[in-house]
């Protein structure tokens, strides 16, 4: 979690996914945008970027969400491998914030209480105890502000919100921005920074599921991980953790070698 100060403090994050290539030639890329509905009479479009190796990107404006990523494996053949939903109902009604922006604090915050130079500050319990994802409306529920970006790298989508100051209990006015990017390599980059008038809290999160076999493969049980970590940190009954640094070796979390998903019952949120 990240602490904003005053006079237009900025935080800076990126995620970056290497696509596996394998097809050829489509041009330089393109961005074309489509109407996908209407949510609290603001336009929700969805826009696809698209590279020169035919590698696809589908943005919506709703929650900035990736609903799409199309990639080729070692046999050329394209495939989405993220999970979603075929229309914004999905989203609206039924979405585990699959590919959405999550904010303004992603995780759990314990009690939905923190303090912040000496003032309390009480946010909605809507996890149980806990507040969890920005609270009852995150922003992966809101619509928007969206700017197709010409990119010397490959097709970009500029996506701008402001949360006003007092929006689920936060403290200060939140300008965010986000900027993705899918680059003639195939990385598909998301430059994510947050600007604010007084003191916060943030701590934003690209909430993508990812099956990298293509989304409509089956489980992810036999998907191979490897973390370079030593220790991790054990959580109560409601997710919080305990404050503990426990040692991964013989635990299910142990995967200083590779290792099949399966071995482990992480709940993935």
């Amino acid at each position: 979690m990240i602490v904003l100060d005053t006079n237009s403090a900025t935080c800076l994050m990126l995620f970056a996914l290497t696509a596996c290539s394998g097809t050829s030639g489509h041009g330089g890329g393109s961005l074309v945008r489509e109407d996908w509905g209407i949510v609290d009479g603001q336009r929700v479009e969805r826009f696809t970027l698209e590279n020169r190796r035919g590698t696809k990107a589908k943005i919506t404006n709703y929650g900035a969400t990736l609903t799409e990523l199309h990639v080729a494996d070692r046999d050329g053949k394209l495939g989405d491998i993220v999970l979603g939903f075929d229309s914004l109902d999905g989203y609206r009604k039924d979405s585990p914030y699959f590919g959405c922006i999550a904010g303004r604090c992603a995780n759990r915050i314990a009690g939905g209480r923190f303090e912040l130079d000496g003032k309390a500050y009480q946010l909605a319990r809507n996890n149980g105890p806990n507040h969890l994802h920005g609270g009852e409306r995150s922003f992966d529920k809101y619509v928007w502000s969206a700017e197709p970006l010409s990119k010397a790298e490959g097709p970009a989508l500029r996506l701008t919100r402001v949360s006003p100051s007092g929006e689920e209990g936060y403290p200060g006015r939140l300008e965010v921005v986000v900027v993705y990017t899918l680059t003639q390599d195939d990385v598909l980059r998301v430059d994510m920074s947050a600007t604010t008038d007084e003191p916060t809290l943030v701590n934003l999160v690209q909430h993508s599921y990812w099956n990298l076999a293509g989304h409509a493969s089956g489980t992810i049980e036999k998907h191979r991980l490897r973390f370079h970590a030593e220790r991790y940190l054990p959580v109560d009954a409601t997710l919080i953790p305990t404050g503990q640094f426990a040692p991964v070796a013989g635990t299910p979390f142990d995967f200083a070698r590779p290792s099949p998903l399966a071995r482990t019952c992480i709940e993935w949120v």
